[in-house]
């Protein structure tokens, strides 16, 4: 089979996968994947079956928001082997606000994570970004929570799987209080994830590659070289700031971020 036929067949698989709700299992087992020995190919074969995927979305009528970054804890990275962030896209129709309504039915195995999202004013083009580069080019920022899901079964996944599922994305939910970066500790804000009044996963700007904003600028950069770069107005999920959490049954977890204030993502039946 061809790169081209693997690229179209598990693009497919993926898109069935989410109609259906129905897992696949892991893709790096295809045939497809099992011919390429490089992982630097098994990279590009990943991240060409998302974009038709992305593609595939945009024809049908969806509109790309932003980006979101994956893998930016550490002891994830040497979990999967690799070392460095993945990214997916964002559409409109993944966005939530504040405690509207997820319906749960619609996912298959949801979890949540707490994030820092930013929201940029000024186009980010050049081949490498600093930081004075994205304080400028950033609006400002807001409490998050990412929605995770997998279409691959029980999260048996790789870096490839993910890359290739959008980087395991389904939703996210952006809290309605924008603060700018100067009145922000990007790096020391700490953060809690709660259900109730049960804390579930604590973390820190730390953990996300040191400093959010490491995250922003190599997924930046990365957008320039591929001849699709951030632009004014898109969404920058940054990355998990501590331990995600699995979505079992309807209700509501609540992030609360130091400096960000609190955001909630409420699930229904």
């Amino acid at each position: 089979m061809s790169n081209q036929s693997t690229i179209e067949a598990l693009a497919v698989r993926l898109r069935e996968s989410e109609h259906s709700r129905q897992t696949v299992a892991p893709l790096r087992d295809d045939p497809g994947f099992a011919a390429v020995s490089n992982p630097a190919d098994a990279e590009q074969l990943a991240y060409a079956i998302q974009q038709a995927n992305v593609a595939a979305r945009v024809a049908a009528g969806e509109r790309i928001v932003g980006r979101k970054i994956g893998l930016t804890s550490p002891a994830v990275q040497r979990q999967l082997g690799v070392a460095q962030p993945d990214f997916g896209a964002l559409f409109a129709s993944m966005a939530y606000g504040d405690s509207q309504p997820i319906a749960l039915g619609e996912l298959i195995q949801p979890k949540v994570e707490a994030e820092i999202a930013l929201v940029l004013e000024h186009d980010l083009i050049h081949e490498r970004h600093t930081y004075a580069d994205l304080l400028r080019a950033t609006a400002y920022a807001v409490a998050a929570i990412e929605v995770v899901d997998s279409r691959i079964e029980g999260w048996n996944i790789r870096f490839v799987d993910t890359v290739a599922d959008n980087a395991s994305s389904a939703r996210f939910v952006l809290g309605s209080r924008p603060v700018l970066l100067r009145d922000l500790d990007l790096t020391a804000c700490t953060m809690t994830l709660s259900q109730e009044t049960e804390v579930l996963s604590r973390g820190n700007g730390a953990a996300c590659l040191g400093n959010p904003l490491n995250a922003a600028a190599w997924l930046a950069d990365r957008m320039v070289r591929l001849g699709t770069p951030l632009r004014a107005g898109d969404v920058l999920m940054t990355g998990a700031l501590g331990p995600m959490v699995a979505v079992k049954q309807p209700g509501t977890f609540s992030a609360q971020i130091d400096g960000l204030g609190s955001v909630r993502a409420t699930f229904s039946a």
